[in-house]
């Protein structure tokens, strides 16, 4: 955004000729990459989108509810809908002729009435063209009267009588009433009353009208002849007639009028630039103002704001605008307040109201826009220029920056400290005596320069501690490009198993991008596919895993959901828990001879059983070395001489005495037993006979066949001939 009129109001300006530099359509593919390198180009805003027309614009208005923005222009002749929360174009609509002026007849833009330049009146509705109708004469104005439901159309020439006249479309009824007649003067344009010839060259116009809605519902038009006449629109009558004059060039054609909202003053302007301000009640203008180029006035806005900023005035503000200037200005005492000048001619200024925004029509292709935040805040379908203003204020163009620095000075390689900070680095000294201390808030701002050299001097092993700091962060952004092992799972509860799990879900990851990348498809249109009828889906799709499922969360997150691993129910499930992982065969025999020799009688299994090594413990590791391997490769057992259970009688054992007590007082009545084998109390006696290992005798084989080879298989089915 460019900064227009820095004196007193800053005036940006969002969009137009002068945000950035135009191009011709045949360079504009060329240079779109060295466009990037443009500043203008590159500090743009574009606030709607296709805010323009081909050749120029002629009208542009803003719906009363705020959210929908309608402008007219050529080539072609077109109407435009903008959609303004969305910044952007909603639709462009054709038209056989050019459009004059429109009005929008509803609080949005559905429903809208445009005088064309070939004397139609077109009604429009979000549909397209709903009725259109043709006036006898050149409409040079529209009007809507919203208590009757009439739109007024001031028109060019004379009637019948001599006299102009101003159309009556009444809406309502559908049909044309019966025209306000207003003196317009004689062919020679000096003389009053009528008298004209009806088509003549010279013959006079009514200009432009406008009605105070907000107040007494009146109705002034302008003339030609530089009169002003007022009209009672339930009487249908002239209720009284005005004469401005200048003493410079005496009377000229009223081209511009508007009502202040009380309906009591009335801005005139006329075809040489002039603006006079009446009060209803005095003949005499309260003021006279020159727009300074002599052109007619094409625009006059009483600018009442309904909303309130803190950099906005209080006073009321006038707007006027001719082809070449905008200018706003005091209502009270007629000073300068601020101005703009695009550098196209403009054809019609819409203010959006309790706003500082204003947008234009003219003969450039892009439309303007302007915003003034002095004058009011942002829309709100651009409350974000609001912002954008703020951060332009630190501009040395702008008065009201901060100080006379240049623009990026104010906080750039500056260090904000409270007065402790100070404190710790001896600087408070320095607070009301220097410039170098810039209070602000609760602190000060200090020159980094400053900063680190007092740093330096309140300590000096600082240098050190910097430099164990920065090999302590190469260290670590070494450590992280490192390629790291298994990911560690934040969990509180249940951490094995949610590692089982996420190693199991990382494993069919990879199988499936395995499949996916043998397959050389996408991975979505392999998902996608259906299975064919009688075929297996090898690939399912991927389940929703339980660590990121919210129904399972609070398993791995409470306390009570917690795994008991010595719980008799998990062994169960898990039986290779019993046992501690990676013993092998021979480690086991001997972990269980060790349990079985402990004395405990209590268990039901027998020497020989415990001896055997469980198929648990044989399929947990099939890489160590097994018994019968151990023996074949010619090692000798390390547990001695086998033991022999000898007993000359079994009989099931009875339970044991629990308590200790109980065990004792069955010793002290115990007799001598009356055999070698049999005691008292029913019980055996058994006895260890260490024997040595023997080997087998081999079997007796008859002269003309042998029976020692074990893979040879015997002719004969008589297995007594073996023996």
């Amino acid at each position: 955004m460019k900064i227009s009129n820095p004196v007193d109001v800053p005036v940006y300006t969002v969009a137009g000729s002068e945000t950035a530099r135009q191009l011709p359509e045949w360079l504009i593919r060329k240079r779109k990459r060295s466009l990037k390198q443009d500043p203008d180009f590159a500090n743009r805003v574009e606030l709607l989108q296709d805010f323009e027309f081909e050749e120029a614009s002629s009208c542009v208005r803003v719906s009363e509810d705020g959210n929908s923005l309608m402008s007219t222009g050529t080539y072609k002749p077109q109407i435009h809908v903008h959609n303004l929360p969305q910044l952007s174009l909603s639709f462009a609509r054709h038209t056989n002729c050019l459009n004059e002026t429109f009005l929008l007849l509803s609080q949005d833009w559905t429903k809208s009435l445009h005088l064309q330049a070939d004397r139609f009146l077109e009604f429009h509705t979000a549909g397209g063209l709903h009725y259109s109708t043709r006036i006898p004469r050149y409409g040079r104005d529209l009007i809507y009267d919203r208590h009757s439901a009439e739109a007024l159309i001031p028109a060019a020439g004379v009637n019948a009588e001599g006299s102009g006249e101003v159309f009556r479309l009444n809406l309502e009824v559908g049909r044309f009433m019966k025209g306000f007649e207003v003196d317009v003067g004689g062919d020679d344009l000096t003389t009053a009353g009528a008298g004209a010839l009806q088509g003549g060259i010279a013959a006079g116009s009514v200009n432009t009208g406008s009605i105070a809605e907000d107040s007494h519902n009146l109705c002034a038009f302008g003339t030609s002849l530089g009169t002003v006449e007022f009209w009672d629109s339930r009487q249908r009558s002239r209720v009284g007639t005005m004469s401005p004059q200048d003493a410079l060039d005496g009377r000229s054609e009223i081209t511009a009028l508007t009502f202040h909202r009380s309906g009591l003053e009335l801005a005139v302007g006329n075809a040489n630039g002039r603006i006079h301000l009446y009060d209803l009640r005095s003949p005499v203008p309260l003021l006279k103002k020159d727009q300074g180029y002599g052109s007619p006035v094409k625009n006059l806005i009483y600018l009442d704001s309904a909303v309130s900023t803190r950099a906005q005035t209080s006073e009321p503000k006038i707007l006027s605008a001719d082809r070449r200037t905008i200018k706003i200005w005091d209502a009270r005492n007629g000073s300068h307040w601020t101005s703009v000048e695009p550098a196209v001619d403009l054809n019609h200024v819409e203010w959006c109201k309790n706003s500082g925004m204003l947008l234009t029509a003219n003969e450039g292709r892009q439309q303007h826009a302007f915003f003034i935040p002095q004058l009011g805040p942002a829309p709100h379908w651009c409350s974000f220029m609001d912002n954008i203003v703020e951060e332009m204020s630190e501009n040395p163009d702008d008065p009201s920056a901060f100080g006379k620095t240049p623009g990026g000075e104010v906080y750039d390689n500056f260090r904000f400290l409270t007065t402790a900070q100070l404190k710790s680095l001896s600087l408070d000294h320095l607070i009301g005596q220097t410039s170098l201390l810039r209070p602000y808030m609760h602190g000060y701002f200090v020159a980094q320069k400053l900063y680190e050299e007092a740093r330096l001097i309140s300590n000096p092993d600082l240098w050190q501690e910097q430099r164990q700091k920065s090999i302590q962060e190469k260290i670590s952004k070494e450590r992280e490009s490192r390629i790291r092992g298994n990911k560690k799972v934040a969990v509180k509860v249940n951490r094995k198993l949610a590692e089982k799990m996420l190693e199991r879900e990382e494993k069919a990851e990879r199988r499936r991008a395995k499949r996916v990348l043998e397959r050389g498809g996408d991975d979505d249109m392999e998902t996608d596919k259906a299975p064919a009828v009688g075929a297996v889906d090898e690939a399912p799709k991927p389940v929703k895993s339980v660590l990121k499922d919210p129904r399972f969360a609070r398993m791995f997150e409470d306390e009570e959901f917690e795994i008991d691993e010595t719980s008799h129910e998990f062994q169960a499930v898990n039986p290779s828990t019993k046992f501690p992982k990676g013993l092998t065969v021979v480690e086991q025999e001997e972990l269980e001879s060790q349990k079985g020799s402990s004395g405990d009688d209590s268990s039901s299994e027998s020497e020989e059983e415990r001896a055997r090594p469980s198929k648990t413990a044989l399929s947990q590791d099939k890489n160590r070395i097994s018994t019968s391997e151990y023996k074949k490769s010619g090692h000798k057992s390390q547990r001695g001489p086998q033991m022999v259970v000898s007993s000359s009688n079994r009989k099931p054992r009875q339970s044991r005495d629990q308590t200790f007590g109980s065990r004792v007082s069955k010793l002290k009545d115990r007799r001598a037993p009356t055999s070698a084998n049999n005691t008292v109390v029913g019980e055996r006696q058994i006895t260890f006979a260490p024997a040595k290992m023997q080997k087998k005798p081999a079997a007796s084989v008859s002269e003309g066949q042998r029976h020692d080879r074990k893979d040879r298989r015997s002719a004969s089915g008589n297995v007594f001939r073996k023996m």
